[in-house]
């Protein structure tokens, strides 16, 4: 009875995280035959699969969980792909450019989401997306917000817009730094200062040389590390820091463990492989939770959010290009 008691929850959960880990899949196939951003193929083809998270779902369960808990701790797994060294190593001109790019793009999308009339939260989804890390800032940063209506909704909306623009910009951006005239190491800076999603940094740093990539995917991963104040601090001033345990932290458990897996990393007590196919799994985790996301996603319901928010990540994608710009012209 005890056995049945135990395996009855894990049970519950089996249909929707099937579901979930098939539409990634073939998200997943998509991608890497057709060269389509995964994060956005895994959203698109849940929001057609939107009948399985209806209420009464035998998926439901596991569409829950997946879009939640596994979300988070992809999310926490990412801590690996940065070290301390590699921060401290960094120069002051790129640890300025990176940081106060975050903070004025997260400040302008407050500051534009007033403006335009939009709700606090997709200010802070927006802005939170465009400054650090694309779709996984805009899945953390959702997931330690209060669970209002429409908050799924803004989330799956940041993700899309901020993919997007991320393939638009791995195309456009090495266009713009070769007429520009910027030098290996001052377009390496731009892309990883300015682009979304790490695989478009990936994909725009290595097309323009060795260096270029490298320098770029090095900024990238500085941005990336400021996750951890970030959503830290929206925890403590929302008073979500629950870590999805329903404990008393005051910091999430998936942002705790991000710190610690920071600190093992550079520590060295991570050996390099297990942390090459930890990081890999983190991916794998984060395109499943996206993909329980796109099933809760109405297109209906999407369509309802109109033209402003477009014009919100829009605008502060241009505004971090040009802030990024104006700084390396200073100090590079």
């Amino acid at each position: 009875m005890t056995v049945l008691a135990l395996a009855s929850p894990v049970t519950l959960l089996v249909p929707g995280l099937l579901c979930a880990v098939t539409v990634a899949l073939a998200a997943t196939f998509l991608s890497e035959h057709y060269g389509i951003p995964v994060m956005l193929m895994a959203l698109l083809l849940g929001m057609a699969l939107n009948f399985l998270s209806e209420p009464g779902s035998r998926c439901l369960p596991g569409i829950e969980f997946a879009s939640k808990k596994l979300l988070r701790f992809g999310v926490a797994l990412l801590g690996l792909g940065i070290t301390v060294q590699q921060v401290m190593a960094s120069g002051p001109e790129v640890l300025a450019i990176a940081v106060s790019g975050v903070a004025v793009t997260i400040g302008s999308g407050l500051l534009l989401a007033r403006l335009l009339g939009l709700p606090l939260q997709m200010g802070i989804l927006a802005g939170g997306a465009v400054g650090i890390c694309g779709a996984s800032a805009a899945l953390a940063i959702s997931s330690v917000l209060p669970r209002r209506e429409g908050t799924e909704r803004a989330t799956v909306f940041t993700v899309i817009g901020v993919t997007a623009l991320s393939t638009v910009a791995m195309i456009l951006y090495p266009i713009l730094t070769e007429r520009l005239g910027l030098g290996d190491v001052a377009t390496g800076v731009f892309f990883g200062a300015t682009i979304h999603d790490v695989a478009q940094v990936v994909g725009a740093g290595y097309s323009v040389s060795q260096e270029a990539g490298d320098t770029a995917v090095f900024v990238k991963l500085l941005r990336v590390a400021l996750l951890i104040p970030i959503v830290t601090g929206l925890s403590l001033v929302m008073g979500t820091g629950r870590g999805g345990e329903g404990g008393a932290l005051p910091i999430p458990l998936f942002v705790l463990g991000f710190a610690a897996l920071v600190v093992l990393g550079s520590a060295g007590l991570v050996p390099e492989e297990v942390k090459v196919a930890l990081l890999s799994f983190s991916r794998w985790c984060l395109v499943v939770a996206i993909a329980a996301l796109g099933t809760k996603t109405s297109l209906g319901r999407l369509a309802a959010v109109g033209g402003r928010p477009i014009l919100l990540i829009c605008t502060l994608t241009l505004l971090l290009a040009l802030y990024a710009l104006g700084l390396i012209g200073l100090l590079f």
